[in-house]
């Protein structure tokens, strides 16, 4: 990155850092023999403490221009330092960032054990590195933002955790009604009661896991479509209510996209009201007054200058709900979104800049065109994640 790039509170930074980490600049030219050393380099166990990679490198190389190797076999990247004119070697290695000493017998073949003046000068390298990693915050702040507002970000894909939660507890309201069925016969009225109460708490579980997958499910969904294509736009919209996040992801002018969209919403206000408001009742009926018809519920209500009312919407049943809930998921998957069902259940994070340049718009055409992209795309992870370079 330019230094002439830099904010003048980012600069000031830059030179505080550059002070602090002077004693690891390298100050001569490496020889064949010193590469032949760090080739073979001894992972120390001072250098065990170093902060999070990504920090010591933006710090290193990218504040500082610390010259560096990029990848090889098993290895990120690494960075040469000295220190007290001996040569050691930051690397990030398959194994996890460390400092590493050189193998110094230019006949080896293999490593060598670390020295103590080694495993000495690692943990003043680690102290070195990490009191300027820490002096440098404000350049990663700012570092931040300005990804945070490009294409070239990862979004974390957790769909297929968040749906297996639903599923979960669906089945086990399946088998509770199950259960309650085989007691409707007969006097076992605790057993059927308690297999009717389970089977609504399951369901309810189930309706809240529902809308928290939709949540996370519905941002991917925008990506997928290019609706979404810088960090700021993302972080906007997981900031959003549930609502936003459908019309960001579907098109309401779809007739039976908005037939859905306005059974949900009625489902969620009256499972939020109920749920996370005290549950006094599945209209709010937090109290009841004694009238010449008897008990009458007063309902709370959430508009303002009218706090209470005695009408509401119809209370929710819990078989209901999971039926709408189910009928949506089976149209969803299937209209022309359903290619992206592949990309939810494979854990791969979607990708801002294939958003931004057309990739996931080709990806989506067809089933099959999703799932050549996610093979090409996981194995290119599998390979990042063994640093098969």
């Amino acid at each position: 990155m330019s230094h002439q790039s830099l904010p003048p509170d980012i600069e000031t930074c830059r030179l505080r850092a550059a002070r602090l980490v002077e004693p690891l600049r390298i100050t001569r030219a490496l020889t064949q023999i010193d590469y032949h050393g760090l080739f073979l380099s001894a992972r120390t166990n001072g250098g065990r403490g170093l902060r999070p990679y990504y920090l010591v490198y933006f710090l290193l190389v990218d504040l500082l221009g610390f010259d560096h190797s990029g990848r090889g076999e098993k290895v990120a990247w690494s960075i040469p330092v000295e220190f007290e004119r001996r040569l050691y070697v930051v690397e990030h290695r398959k194994f996890g960032l460390g400092i590493f000493e050189p193998q110094h017998d230019p006949q080896a073949r293999t490593s060598g054990s670390v020295s103590t003046i080694g495993e000495q000068d690692a943990a003043a390298i680690c102290r070195i590195i990490n009191t300027a990693v820490d002096k440098a915050s404000p350049y990663f702040e700012w570092r931040a933002q300005q990804e945070a507002n490009g294409p070239r970000l990862n979004v974390s894909n957790r769909s297929r955790a968040l749906f297996s939660r639903y599923e979960h507890f669906v089945a086990a309201a399946g088998r509770y009604a199950a259960e309650a069925a085989r007691w409707q016969e007969g006097p076992r009225y605790a057993e059927r009661a308690e297999a009717r109460a389970g089977a609504n708490w399951s369901a309810q579980a189930a309706i809240d896991a529902f809308y928290a997958w939709s949540e996370h499910a519905f941002i991917h969904l925008a990506i997928l479509q290019g609706a979404l294509t810088t960090g700021e736009a993302v972080r906007e919209l997981s900031l959003a209510d549930w609502s936003t996040k459908f019309r960001a992801a579907f098109d309401l002018r779809n007739a039976s996209c908005k037939v859905h969209y306005d059974t949900l919403v009625d489902l969620r206000k009256q499972m939020r009201n109920f749920l996370a408001h005290g549950s006094f009742g599945k209209r709010g009926e937090a109290f009841h007054f004694h009238s010449s018809v008897g008990a009458v519920p007063l309902l709370i209500n959430q508009r303002d200058g009218h706090p209470f009312q005695l009408s509401g919407d119809v209370p929710f049943a819990e078989s209901k709900a999971l039926a709408s809930i189910e009928a949506f998921l089976g149209w969803l998957w299937g209209s022309s979104l359903a290619p992206a069902k592949h990309h939810l259940e494979s854990d791969l994070p979607t990708i801002l800049t294939y958003a931004a340049n057309g990739t996931y718009a080709r990806a989506m055409r067809s089933d099959q065109d999703m799932r050549e992209f996610l093979d090409i795309n996981q194995a290119e992870w599998d390979r990042a994640g063994n640093m098969d370079f």
